[in-house]
């Protein structure tokens, strides 16, 4: 009897097993299955969803995403693009309802923002934790955050104590451009620190504060905030720049609970333990927070009917705006066209105007803005396609007022000092020799980063903030 060939029972059983996992594989749905399995409606619903929160219009993100959901509630993809706007929107329970039972490092990094952000300190840092575990995941925001959370325990951040509200001087510190500069005590001890809403947490100079920790800071000998939390970062260059011995920066965690008022034309900042009635004559911004931390507004260039624009808004940047490419052709100009600034040494930087930029119900008219700022590097970092971004040079016009813990900001015309930008003409003083000190990130504590226009830095044409005219105030729809 000849020797059985050992191979070919081998070979039987590789092709049962190869068929068995075949069919068992069949009924395995992979992500693509799954995307062709939601029906035509939802998946419609759900593109136009992403589409418009790409281009941070949060409101119609909103309400496209919430017809993906009545259709498909249990859809992993949707219920994430849900949270992501549910959080951009400061609600912080509907983004943890929305994530409940989901896995992943992203599900984590959103749920642990929501969890940070309403103040629950452990569970956010555990949440965070389980993000950073993830060894393609770089967030140096989240670590400063987790070792906050953890020596955090019992605290109730941003508690409030004293007067209902301060009024502190808001003092111009640069003749070239405006930077809002508020005096506040940290710890018992005077200092300055300058509003960067470019920035989600306050930030310490690290010379004082090596590591991230918890401080009181105090406004007009009235007002206490305690259990504040406070990243570090070395903000010598920024003193330097300023001409002012800057200790601290507020991001928007901390304007947001102190209903802040900032009054660059009249010389004021208020703080106050209560959520402020809308002013008269004024008009309302909607503002959206993407990650719970970047400021983002929603304008028109060109007026009422003009095109549709979304805009981080940094107080630490002077120029009027600073647009992309696809900004500037909103704008109806080609970059090609733009005039190239004298003062940048490198030649990179063009500027142009913005024939008429609609804030909430105003028009501003004639605004100058920059080409050539690192935009694209923004948009990379907070994954969203804007236009650009929008500084004090166009702010300071305005009394700003922020309602509804932050979700809307009000302005009202301070027509003195643009009367005042009327009489500087467009002659003025020019780009100092440092046409581009620096910019924050916005999705980090980290303050001014090399790149975009930063303290010391006038508006191109001059010192003036922005347009040549005041606002006009179109009728409230």
């Amino acid at each position: 009897m000849s020797r059985r060939d050992p191979e070919r029972p081998l070979s039987r059983f590789s092709l049962l097993g190869a068929a068995a996992l075949a069919l068992l594989l069949a009924g395995c749905p992979s992500a693509g299955t799954l995307q062709n399995a939601r029906p035509a409606t939802a998946e419609k619903w759900f593109q136009r969803a992403q589409q418009d929160f790409n281009v941070a219009d949060i409101n119609e993100a909103r309400d496209s995403v919430k017809r993906a959901l009545a259709i498909v509630p249990d859809d992993p993809e949707v219920r994430k693009l849900a949270a992501r706007i549910a959080l951009a929107q400061l609600d912080y329970a509907e983004t943890l309802r929305l994530l409940k039972g989901l896995k992943g490092s992203e599900v984590a990094g959103l749920r642990g923002r929501a969890l940070w952000y309403n103040g629950d300190l452990e569970a956010a840092a555990d949440q965070l934790d389980a993000m950073l575990n993830d060894p393609d995941v770089v967030d140096e925001w989240a670590k400063g955050i987790t070792k906050l959370a953890r020596r955090g325990q019992g605290r109730t951040p941003f508690a409030l104590s004293g007067a209902l509200l301060a009024a502190v001087e808001l003092p111009h510190v640069s003749p070239l451009a405006p930077f809002f500069v508020v005096p506040v005590e940290i710890d018992g001890e005077s200092a300055l620190a300058m509003i960067s809403t470019g920035n989600a947490e306050v930030v310490l100079d690290s010379a004082t504060r090596p590591e991230p920790s918890w401080i009181s800071l105090r406004f007009g000998k009235k007002l206490e905030v305690h259990d504040v939390p406070a990243l570090t970062q070395d903000l010598s260059g920024l003193t330097k720049q300023m001409g002012a011995p800057i200790k601290a920066l507020l991001g928007v965690n901390l304007l947001r609970h102190l209903h802040a008022t900032i009054d660059y034309e009249g010389h004021q900042f208020v703080a106050r333990t209560f959520s402020p009635p809308p002013p008269p004559d004024a008009t309302r911004v909607d503002l959206s927070y993407i990650r719970g931390g970047g400021m983002i507004l929603r304008g028109r260039f060109g007026g009422e009917r003009g095109e549709p624009v979304s805009l981080l808004l940094d107080t630490s940047m002077t120029f009027p705006l600073a647009l992309d490419e696809g900004g500037w052709k909103k704008a109806g100009s080609l970059t090609k066209d733009l005039k190239i600034v004298a003062e940048d040494p490198e030649g990179k930087l063009r500027e142009g105007v913005v024939p008429m930029v609609r804030l909430g119900a105003f028009d501003v008219p004639k605004v100058p803005g920059v080409f050539g700022t690192p935009v694209a590097q923004i948009e990379k970092q907070i994954s969203l396609d804007i236009d650009g971004v929008l500084g004090t040079g166009l702010l300071a016009p305005f009394r700003v007022t922020f309602g509804d813990q932050g979700r809307h900001m009000w302005l009202e015309d301070t027509t003195a000092m643009l009367q005042r930008i009327m009489s500087q003409g467009s002659s003025g003083d020019g780009l100092p020799a440092d046409p581009m000190p620096g910019m924050p990130d916005p999705m980090s504590p980290f303050g001014p980063q090399p790149g975009l226009g930063g303290p010391g830095l006038a508006p191109p044409g001059g010192g003036a903030p922005a347009g040549n005219t005041p606002p006009k105030k179109a009728p409230e729809r």
